[in-house]
């Protein structure tokens, strides 16, 4: 199988608007992103000291015959025996909380969403799929605009309160568009608080079409359990071919 590394490029650099920031690093499947048009596109935002090319790498777990395209973080976490040097976030912090968060995510989820718009095609099908902050984000995306996203997969992640007005500006119409979503985690995630997780999975249950399972034995991270549920759940919705 060609290595989809020789794809990285950087992408067009957006305009800097309003709150928006400019996302210019990106890890993009064989063929530049566009070997299976018919099929949807993958989303990909990596967890806390992690980077655009190991979302990649789970990629070829997940889905090998959808494109993606895999974006990098824009905070450089710092060196030393605790990162390697492509440790990346998308909040400095963890996991962040309160109204902090709320600004946050909405700034990281226009950027994103401004990247979507730049650089992949209006009519193309786009599925976030994010770990932890990536999974914050992935459903932050359907906050802002729902109507873009054909489904999002959220693994271990945790929502922004949504205090801050104007900050999940599609939270009041959300329920209308019935976005397929799927929201996993560890029962013994020691890093995202439990309340975060059980306060997650009731929003979306009552704001989406949610799947959601927990895992035992399961600390901050994915199991192969949970990615062959999660490889079931996207043949179910139409969204791969189901084959490996």
């Amino acid at each position: 199988m060609p290595d989809d590394r020789r794809h990285t490029r950087h992408t067009r650099r957006a305009k800097r608007r309003d709150m928006t920031i400019d996302l210019t690093e990106a890890q993009y499947s064989r063929g530049g992103g566009a070997t299976h048009p018919t099929h949807p596109m993958f989303l990909c935002l990596h967890g806390w000291g992690s980077n655009e090319m190991e979302m990649a790498d789970l990629m070829r777990q997940i889905a090998p015959y959808n494109d993606y395209a895999s974006l990098r973080g824009p905070v450089r976490l710092a060196g030393g025996d605790a990162f390697s040097p492509g440790a990346y976030a998308w909040f400095g912090e963890r996991v962040p909380t309160g109204e902090d968060l709320d600004r946050a995510a909405y700034e990281l989820a226009l950027s994103i969403d401004r990247w979507v718009t730049n650089n992949l095609p209006d009519e193309r099908q786009v599925v976030p799929l994010g770990f932890s902050q990536g999974g914050l984000l992935a459903v932050h995306l359907l906050r802002v605009n729902p109507k873009r996203y054909r489904a999002a997969v959220s693994l271990s992640g945790y929502l922004a309160p949504g205090v801050v007005p104007g900050t999940a500006p599609a939270d009041g119409i959300l329920d209308n568009y019935n976005v397929p979503v799927f929201y996993t985690y560890g029962k013994n995630d020691d890093v995202v608080p439990k309340y975060e997780l059980f306060a997650a999975q009731a929003w979306l249950g009552e704001h989406t079409w949610l799947t959601t399972k927990s895992y035992r034995a399961l600390d901050h991270n994915v199991s192969l359990e949970e990615l062959t549920d999660l490889r079931q759940w996207l043949l179910d919705h139409d969204i791969t071919s189901g084959i490996l």
